[in-house]
């Protein structure tokens, strides 16, 4: 047995270079944990939406978990890097609620146009030039776009928990007296004392308290269940190959292919720059050194999870909480794909897990990614105000693509009007004018 568990050990340090990356098997295992408890609700979010545009529900469940294995397996084994995926949040609602229930076309026409993406996405990665629009970014806008999206996931978690709400103004306080939000109030101060002492497994332990108490106390459901049978995939699955041929060379393919194309690329772009960032993942120069492998596991898995039958897979922000709780190579991805996988089976279980736990563990990853902060100087305002746009729309547009777009636009405009051409390169001119074009003929 002993022998068998040397063995085990061995192979996993070779595939995942634990000890190069000052981690080990047991560290790896628990941010995997937390970083899909952070993710599981996509489980459910993304079946209830995608079942507007028509698809069946259960169907959908096991291609969203089935899709967050490969993605996420694909990542630690490319690339090893600590980041899950899964279908996207916004893209899904994209799909189902403007092209199929706006545009009039079926879910069919819509897994088809995220096929095409999927395999537009693997020849740009494999021509480097989703590589190249990574590396054209200037440090300063790196450090904001981990910042901002410290502030996006930090603001999820205020809006899922019922913190901050919508009111006679944008935003207003919610009902503190609230059970479910006291709940969320108790479970952000306990991990953050368990954070603030270095406890390993701080968010883990926060999310797993939090439930149970919300359970026993009766403030959140049951499970209704341990185990389940795994749904059939018959329903959706390659059904994106059936769409006629004159619809898939419209007009309107292209604008919705496009549309895919566009808010995925930008939106792993963000995630990829900030998690990384977070993780100490980028080298000397700010750059991703396996961002190529990265890139074209995120390509596979869009194109495989359109053939199953669910929306754009992209990388996920909620990694960076496997990374709080000191994930650093891809078998912390490799165990949240593993998990992905095993809900398949164990859905009443990991689907009752309730905002109230996850909510503070957002909140608390928004507050470690936003030190990226000290490491922008405010003092050149060439850089300060691009900086700003970038992290400041993340959370106001509720788009990381935004957020990236206005801190691009606006870097651009002030080197080239303050006469600093020489921190501008090609690249950077030619996003700027392709971001404005989109601004003013695609809205």
């Amino acid at each position: 047995m002993q022998t068998t568990q040397s063995m085990n050990k061995g192979m996993l340090e070779k595939v995942f270079k634990l000890s190069e990356n000052n981690t080990n098997v047991k560290t790896e295992v628990i941010a995997g944990i937390t970083t899909f408890m952070t993710m599981a609700y996509i489980l459910v979010v993304n079946a209830n939406i995608l079942s507007d545009a028509g698809m069946d529900k259960g169907a959908v469940f096991a291609a969203t978990a089935i899709a967050a294995f490969i993605g996420s397996c694909a990542m630690g084994l490319l690339a090893n890097y600590p980041i899950a995926l899964a279908p996207g949040m916004g893209l899904n609602a994209f799909f189902a609620y403007t092209v199929v229930l706006s545009m009039g076309y079926s879910w069919q026409f819509a897994l088809c146009a995220v096929l095409i993406e999927g395999i537009i996405f693997i020849l740009l990665t494999i021509t480097n030039v989703r590589e190249k629009i990574i590396d054209c970014i200037p440090t300063v806008l790196k450090h904001a776009v981990t910042a901002g999206i410290g502030l996006f996931i930090a603001f999820i978690g205020l809006s899922n928990a019922g913190i901050v709400v919508n009111g006679a103004t944008i935003l207003s306080l919610g009902n503190l007296k609230d059970p479910l939000v006291l709940l969320t109030i108790f479970g952000l101060l306990l991990a953050a004392v368990l954070l603030a002492k270095n406890v390993k497994g701080a968010f883990l332990i926060g999310m797993l308290t939090i439930s149970a108490i919300g359970m026993i106390a009766g403030l959140v459901e049951l499970p209704k269940g341990i185990i389940s049978s795994a749904p059939s995939l018959k329903p959706i699955f390659l059904q994106a190959l059936s769409v006629p041929v004159d619809q898939i060379f419209s007009l309107d393919m292209v604008v919705v292919v496009f549309t895919f194309l566009f808010v995925d690329l930008f939106d792993t772009v963000g995630c990829l720059l900030g998690v990384a960032s977070k993780g100490n993942l980028l080298d000397e120069e700010g750059k991703l050194p396996k961002v190529r492998q990265a890139l074209f596991a995120d390509a596979i898995a869009t194109t495989i999870g359109a053939l199953l039958g669910t929306s754009t897979v992209t990388s996920y922000v909620e990694s960076a909480a496997g990374i709080g709780d000191g994930g650093r190579t891809g078998l912390t991805a490799v165990t949240t794909g593993f998990l992905f996988l095993l809900s398949l089976f164990f859905a009443p279980v990991f689907t009752a897990i309730p905002t109230q736990a996850t909510a503070p563990v957002l909140i608390l990853v928004g507050v470690m990614m936003a030190s990226s902060l000290t490491k922008i100087d405010f003092s050149d305002f060439t850089n300060a105000i691009p900086a700003f746009l970038t992290f400041a729309m993340m959370p106001l547009a509720y788009s990381i693509a935004d957020g990236i777009i206005f801190g691009i636009i606006s870097f651009t405009v002030l080197k080239i009007a303050t006469k600093r051409t020489k921190e501008v390169n090609v690249s950077l001119i030619v996003l700027s004018i392709l971001f404005v074009c989109k601004f003013a003929f695609l809205g």
